[in-house]
C-alpha cells in the first residue's frame, strides 16, 4: 500500500521502519531535519517532507493520494482537506484508553490520575481531537513504581507499534479498518502541562 507517515522522534522512527519492512511504499511527513524519523527515512532512500514542525497538516503537504494516513507522535492536526487523500483510512496511535485522556499529555494524565489501568488506541483521526472511531485497543496495568516515562517506555510505545501494524495489516488485508463509536460520556481531557511535568518520549 501507499502511505503517508506523519510523525516524530522514536516513535515515528519504530514506525517507519516496522511498516517499511512489510512492503509498503511510504512517504515521510517528518517535524525537522534532524528527527529521528527524517533521518531514517532519508537513510533508507524514502521521500520526506519537512514540516517544519506545523500545528496543521493540510492537503497540499500529502503527497499525491495514498491509500493510508498513519499518525505516529504526529502532535498536528491533519485536516479534512488531508485526510481525504487518504483511499481508504487515516489512522493515528493515542497512549490511552479513548475516549479517556484525550490530549497531548495522556501519559502524564495517566499518572496524575493514578489510573491504575492504562492503555493505546488506534483511532480514525477526525475532526475532534484523539475523537475519532476505535479501530484497535489494548489495555496493560500501570505498575506501583511506574511514571510516565517507564510506562511508556514498558508498555505504551510497544503497544502502540505492534497495533499499529495490526491495523494496516487489516486494512491491506480487506480494504478498511475497524471503527466503533467511543463514548461521549466517558471522555476526559488530558491538555498540556508545564514542561517539567512532562516525560521525556
Amino acid at each position: 500500500m501507499k502511505i503517508a507517515l506523519v510523525g516524530s522522534r522514536w516513535f515515528g522512527a519504530q514506525a517507519f521502519r516496522l511498516l517499511a519492512e512489510k512492503g509498503h511504499a511510504i512517504s515521510v511527513l517528518g517535524l525537522t531535519d534532524d528527527d529521528q524519523l527524517t533521518v531514517a527515512a532519508r537513510a533508507a532512500d524514502v521521500p520526506v517532507t519537512v514540516l517544519g514542525r506545523p500545528r496543521r497538516v493540510v492537503g497540499a503537504d500529502i503527497p499525491g493520494e495514498v491509500d493510508v494516513i498513519v499518525a505516529a507522535h504526529a502532535h498536528s492536526f491533519i485536516s479534512a482537506e488531508a485526510r481525504a487523500k487518504a483511499r481508504l483510512a487515516a489512522i493515528g496511535y493515542h497512549p490511552s484508553l479513548l475516549p479517556r485522556h484525550r490530549g497531548i499529555a495522556a501519559v502524564e494524565w495517566t499518572m496524575k490520575c493514578r489510573d491504575a489501568i492504562a492503555g493505546g488506541s488506534i483511532y480514525h483521526l477526525s475532526e475532534t481531537m484523539d475523537g475519532g472511531a476505535i479501530a484497535a485497543q489494548e489495555w496493560c496495568f500501570v505498575y506501583p513504581d511506574d511514571d510516565a516515562a517507564s510506562l511508556w517506555r514498558r508498555a505504551l510505545a510497544p503497544m502502540g507499534l505492534r497495533l499499529l501494524v495490526q491495523v494496516v495489516d487489516q486494512i491491506a488485508e480487506r480494504g478498511f479498518a475497524d471503527a466503533a463509536p467511543q463514548d461521549e460520556k466517558a471522555a476526559t481531557a488530558a491538555p498540556p502541562l508545564p514542561a517539567d511535568d512532562v516525560a521525556p518520549r
